[in-house]
């Protein structure tokens, strides 16, 4: 087969696998309308984050290093737009936010020590691993051969977080509280604060970024326009627009976004069968975030959702010719099972991870999500001193 027939072949067959998965599920009525809703909106989120190079770890590192904005402005701006788009939800669903009371399924999630500790070693994680779990699946797609390791690692650092579960609910968690903003300043002061905050954000990136250089707007040609969707890396704001438009859809339609919960049910499945997790992970099924079930059924939402991201990074990866993998290295995989054990742990004990508990949280207006971003952060910031040092060390 010719080079030009894989790369715009293959992809065809992806998508009318997709497209008879999303007709398929949807004809099974009530009980597989969320299934085919899932699929078609990991689709969506996949060509996003592929497109755009959404990568939290990436586009923070980027900023640091590099003095580079557009990273974090897509995440600021997708902050923005989700918590705009959740508010709108949430003045629907629950018109008044008694402090009795929070929105359903929404991803509030309790604050403690134990989310600081977990956030720091996952933000640890993604600066071994090289990427965010969510980022790590999309990075499949484009042939990286740190990926699958990181997700081995993650599933194995879910199922060592599960152990450590127990312990850490009995003498942290268990005192735990829950903060959502609209408790305390009602829907509009929640939304107008937190805007002003990542406005904050967005002022202080922009000043630490070099001055921008814009180049002279000119008319595209046809062939131009097709390469800026198909190859070119997308404009922060559209992929920071995109991705707040597909949380909002998301959970007013199914859930929340996450990318951590069916592979979190997978180990804790498996340990369960195995004997090797506790039976009884106290309190963890009433908290809210990413959850983990003991697997029943084959298909889920959550399972689906993962499936349409990995499936439509394939798709944008192979037609924008970035689909590049090459020969695996011992370092390799090393990075790839330890960064993926902090991620998983972290993700377990965090009850998500940039996108069920940061991206997600934040939306929600839960204090919970800010306390993820500021943690993970520390974490990175903390892993790229300590590899400058030892790069000082080594010269």
């Amino acid at each position: 087969m010719t080079a030009p027939a894989i790369r715009f072949g293959l992809p065809a067959i992806i998508l009318v696998a997709l497209s008879w998965g999303v007709l398929s599920l949807n004809t099974q009525g009530v009980a597989g309308r969320p299934l085919a809703f899932s699929l078609l909106l990991g689709a969506a989120f996949g060509a996003v984050l592929q497109r755009s190079r959404f990568c939290f770890y990436c586009n923070f590192r980027d900023l640091i290093e590099r003095r580079e904005a557009s990273g974090v402005l897509a995440i600021l701006v997708a902050l923005a737009v989700g918590a705009i788009g959740y508010t709108a939800v949430f003045g629907a669903w629950l018109p008044t936010p008694a402090t009795d009371r929070l929105p359903p399924t929404a991803h509030i999630g309790p604050v403690s020590i134990t989310l600081v500790i977990a956030a720091f070693a996952f933000g640890i994680g993604m600066a071994v691993s090289g990427s965010c779990l969510s980022a790590h699946f999309y990075r499949l797609a484009e042939g990286s051969v740190i990926s699958p390791f990181a997700i081995l690692g993650a599933a194995i650092g879910f199922g060592i977080g599960f152990l450590t579960w127990n312990p850490l609910f009995l003498t942290i968690t268990s005192n735990a509280f829950i903060f959502w903003l609209p408790h305390h300043v009602g829907y509009d002061g929640g939304l107008l604060l937190t805007l002003a905050v990542l406005a904050g954000l967005a002022a202080l990136t922009l000043w630490w970024a070099r001055a921008p250089n814009p180049a002279a707007a000119v008319p595209l040609s046809l062939r131009e326009a097709v390469e800026r969707i198909f190859i070119v890396r997308w404009p922060a704001v559209t992929a920071g627009i995109l991705i707040g438009a597909i949380s909002t859809v998301a959970y007013f339609r199914v859930a929340p976004l996450g990318v951590t919960a069916e592979l979190g049910s997978i180990a804790r499945t498996l340990g369960t069968d195995w004997n090797i997790v506790p039976s009884s992970l106290f309190g963890l099924d009433g908290l809210r975030g990413c959850a983990t079930i003991i697997k029943e059924a084959l298909l889920s939402n959550n399972g689906l959702f993962v499936i349409g991201l990995i499936a439509a990074s394939f798709v944008t990866s192979i037609l924008a010719g970035q689909f590049q993998p090459r020969r695996i290295t011992g370092k390799d995989v090393v990075r790839g099972l330890l960064g993926g054990l902090l991620l998983g742990w972290g993700a377990m004990t965090a009850l998500g991870c940039t996108v069920g508990v940061l991206l997600s949280g934040i939306h929600a207006g839960s204090l919970s999500g800010w306390i993820f971003l500021v943690a993970m952060s520390v974490g990175i910031l903390v892993s790229l001193q300590v590899a400058r040092l030892f790069a000082r060390r080594l010269v």
